[in-house]
């Protein structure tokens, strides 16, 4: 009888895939403990969105989380984090010093076992950052990515293509310690992963380990995975409640049971598993799970949206009051991904798409190519499966103001170490390998994430379910409020109390998420203002350029606005003076709100 290798997902992907990979540390530990006190030995312990996460939304250190992730794990657990190529764990593409750096620190911070894929599955994307694995003396398992397509599409991302890009990887010399197939969407037919890992199995003989990893968002996650061993596959990817199924990967006892009479096993002690179930269920009772999280979601078989992207895209959209639009958007990811080259549904290219669907259907088809998703088809990024529409390029070309780029990604990317130390210079930080990273790392043409953090300026947004208060006696200032809600969002009210205004943010169920001071609409001794600018999308203020009295140039900006890791630029319709400032940093706005006004 075979005995099926596993990892347990749950306090990385699992973090992702339900709270949107905002989960705190001191929170989670104890399940870390409990898991190897159970016999497991290899967990997932960080990368992806995991890393940026820990500085944007739960004021920690990503390298701390890790560190003590080790230390809960005892010295000989297998830990393994996930890498996206030449993006590693950043914002963006990232230049070869800060890939070779990646690797390092996270060798010196416990990590064993780096997972490298590409979205696009081109292989230029790996080479450099398997090597830069391998040198460090990590274990580099090299990914193909999989995903089903939309309804009507052919060309890619069949049992023929996957098998191509896997004797890409060893024709180019990649190195590699294992191979992984990975549908982030867990939307791949379950014919075609047994096809695709029978064919990889007798290309690299029965030495090669192969891993499979999927996500039960669709239903299909146990079946892809009994069609994956009964192919000849190693080792799979699994999850423990309250962290498995939905968006998530396979329950570690439903996969278990599933083998139950076959010629394969799972090597546990169930009574184990089931106390270290227990704990880690403990560890999150005050979080909250959002619905979507925990159910399937058969919709995403025809727009492929990874599990680990689905709940954090839901959580934004919670953030900004337009959870309503998500089956438009979602809808309108199906064309997105059918016009844009057919790359693999998972990070950072699940994101593209879902922002190009957000922004059609916020401002209209294709008004507004997203940056992400306009680098994605001009090649910025490296190739696509198959080429993108050419409407949808020539868009992207006049829109963006840059011309198709058919060359290596790495090779325009000036190195960024030395801008990184320049900046904590600049700022009286320590220059240490760990800040240059964050601070190259976490960098947006907006700002940099990495340095607000390292600033003190870092928030803390992590859900959790807050105890009923027996209301308070209503005050003058909250017996009229102006509601600002959006169907299917949190709703906003802006209150006065002793002659300060706030902006207080208010769930569905009656629960505050947040209270801010209200931006004052100063307003300057001169006539009427003439002009409003208006938000164009919902989001939230990131960033504040100008000052009432400011004079302003046509297509200045004004402010810029983040809605699912997307950066929007509101700018100057015309030239003038900023006569009022209606937003603050920080604020969330709706589509159609005022931001400044002109005159």
């Amino acid at each position: 009888m075979k005995k099926i290798r596993f990892m347990d997902t749950s306090l990385r992907d699992g973090f992702q895939s339900v709270f949107g990979a905002r989960a705190l540390t001191d929170d989670f530990l104890p399940a870390v403990e409990a898991a190897v006190e159970a016999g497991i030995v290899y967990l997932e312990a960080g990368g992806g969105a995991r890393f940026q996460s820990l500085f944007m939304y739960c004021g920690e250190s990503a390298f701390d989380m890790m560190d003590r992730f080790r230390k809960a794990a005892g010295p000989d657990a297998l830990l393994q984090t996930l890498a996206r190529g030449i993006n590693v764990v950043a914002l963006s593409a990232q230049p070869r010093d800060m890939i070779d750096l990646h690797a390092r620190l996270f060798k010196k911070h416990g990590i064993t076992h780096i997972r490298n894929f590409d979205a696009l599955n081109d292989v230029r994307n790996l080479a450099y950052s398997g090597q830069c694995i391998k040198d460090a003396g990590l274990h580099h398992q090299v990914v193909v990515s999989m995903m089903e397509l939309p309804p009507g599409c052919s060309g890619a991302h069949d049992p023929e293509f996957y098998i191509k890009k896997l004797k890409e990887i060893l024709e180019a010399g990649v190195p590699f310690d294992s191979v992984c197939f990975k549908d982030a969407s867990g939307t791949s037919n379950p014919q075609k992963v047994y096809d695709t890992i029978k064919a990889a199995r007798q290309m690299m003989g029965d030495e090669t380990v192969i891993w499979m990893h999927t996500h039960e968002t669709a239903g299909v996650g146990i079946t892809q995975y009994k069609a994956a061993i009964e192919a000849g596959c190693d080792g799979v990817c699994l999850a423990r409640s309250p962290l498995s199924g939905g968006t998530c990967q396979p329950d570690l006892l439903s996969m278990w049971h599933a083998l139950k009479h076959t010629d394969y096993t799972l090597d546990i002690d169930v009574k184990k598993i089931l106390k270290a179930n227990q704990v880690q269920n403990e560890c999150l009772k005050d979080y909250f799970f959002p619905p979507e999280a925990q159910k399937i979601s058969s919709e995403v078989i025809l727009s492929p949206m990874p599990g680990g992207a689905l709940t954090a895209n839901t959580m934004m959209m919670r953030d900004t009051g337009t959870l309503h639009l998500y089956p438009q958007v979602i809808e309108a990811m199906g064309e997105c991904i059918a016009r844009g080259g057919f790359g693999t549904s998972v990070t950072p290219v699940s994101q593209f798409y879902f922002q190009q669907a957000y922004a059609n259907v916020t401002q209209g088809p294709w008004k507004k190519i997203t940056d992400g998703y306009g680098k994605m088809v001009l090649g910025y990024f490296g190739r696509t499966p198959v080429k993108p529409d050419p409407e949808i390029v020539s868009i992207a070309e006049k829109q963006m103001d840059m011309p198709v780029f058919e060359g290596d990604p790495l090779d325009v990317l000036e190195p960024g170490v030395p801008k990184a130390k320049k900046i904590l210079e600049e700022e009286g930080l320590p220059v240490t390998d760990e800040n240059i990273f964050i601070v190259g790392a976490l960098a947006t043409a907006g700002g940099n994430k990495g340095l607000d953090f390292l600033k003190g300026f870092g928030t803390i947004n992590v859900r959790k379910v807050e105890k009923k208060k027996e209301p308070a006696a209503k005050t003058e200032s909250s017996r009229n409020p102006s509601p600002a809600q959006v169907s299917g969002g949190p709703s906003q009210y802006r209150i006065t109390v002793d002659g300060k205004s706030y902006q207080v943010v208010v769930e569905e169920d009656g629960d505050v998420l947040a209270i801010r001071p209200a931006a004052a609409a100063e307003k300057l001794a001169a006539p009427e203002p003439a002009v409003n600018i208006l938000a164009q999308l919902p989001g939230n203020v990131y960033e504040v350029f100008v000052r009432v009295g400011d004079k302003v140039q046509k297509g200045d900006t004004i402010v810029i606005l983040e809605a699912m890791k997307m950066e929007t630029q509101v700018t100057s319709p015309e030239n003038g003076t900023i006569a009022t400032l209606d937003v603050e940093k920080g604020q969330t706005v709706e589509s159609g709100q005022l931001i400044a006004t002109l005159t």
